[in-house]
């Protein structure tokens, strides 16, 4: 497994923009697919992007497209999650998960993933 950390997370009221990271260690960060998930209270845990390996492909939720892009670097073992015109709606605990996998494939089913971080808190008022 790979060790993942997130950061980024914070208060901001609707309309605003943050960028999460997951800092990735342990493991040969280049080969995990990288995604986001979040998990709002009293719900279940909802995917939100993913990319792959190469960073050429990504898919991400209906709600999030046009306004969240998922990155990465993996000269810094890092991915990053984008998110522009935050809406209360995207409140929620954000949490970054890897999964092995082929190299263009991109992966979305938490079941897949087999190291996850912590998670981050993104609280967006109205």
């Amino acid at each position: 497994q790979v060790q993942l950390v997130e950061s980024g997370g914070g208060l901001v009221q609707a309309g605003a923009s943050l960028r999460l990271s997951c800092a990735a260690s342990g493991r040969t960060f280049i080969d995990y697919a990288m995604a986001w998930f979040r998990q709002a209270p009293g719900k279940d845990r909802e995917f939100v992007a993913t990319i792959s390996r190469s960073g050429g492909s990504k898919v991400s939720t209906d709600s999030v497209k046009g306004r969240f892009t998922i990155s990465r670097d993996n000269a810094k073992n890092t991915a990053y999650l984008q998110m522009n015109d935050l809406k209360p709606e995207d409140t929620a605990v954000y949490y970054c998960a890897a999964a092995r996998s082929l190299w263009n494939s991109t992966p979305w089913n938490g079941a897949d993933f087999d190291s996850w971080g912590h998670g981050t808190q993104v609280t967006v008022t109205s």
